[in-house]
């Protein structure tokens, strides 16, 4: 019974998805003018090269961040069960917390949590 209701589910999510994206192309009001393939920013015509390069530093403060936030995002299960799961489970968070000491010790030591 159980593996039967996995592929109905899998098989209806897909017929769900495909069907909402043919019936979106199928009714949906099409438009094809230089207007709308033009660059814009809030309305605006952009002023200099809408191509612009960012800092590296940028991207790799952010996934520095959603590293740590995902951390956060298994600690709260853990935390809430903790107490169900027993020592080795709190030998296994140290662990883990260990390695991202590690990992955010190296991003410190590269300066890849400064801000210029």
């Amino acid at each position: 019974m159980g593996s039967e209701a996995i592929i109905v589910f899998l098989l209806a999510g897909i017929v769900l998805v495909a069907g909402a994206n043919f019936l979106s192309n199928l009714i949906s009001p099409k438009s094809d003018n230089v207007q709308k393939r033009a660059p814009y920013e809030s309305g605006m015509e952009t002023i200099g090269p809408t191509w612009v390069q960012f800092k590296v530093g940028y991207y790799l403060f952010a996934i520095l961040f959603l590293i740590f936030d995902v951390e956060v995002a298994f600690l709260i299960p853990w935390a809430v069960v903790f107490e169900e799961i027993g020592g080795v489970a709190f030998v296994e968070i140290l662990i883990f917390l260990f390695i991202l000491g590690i990992g955010l010790l190296y991003a410190w030591k590269k300066e890849a949590l400064r801000w210029d």
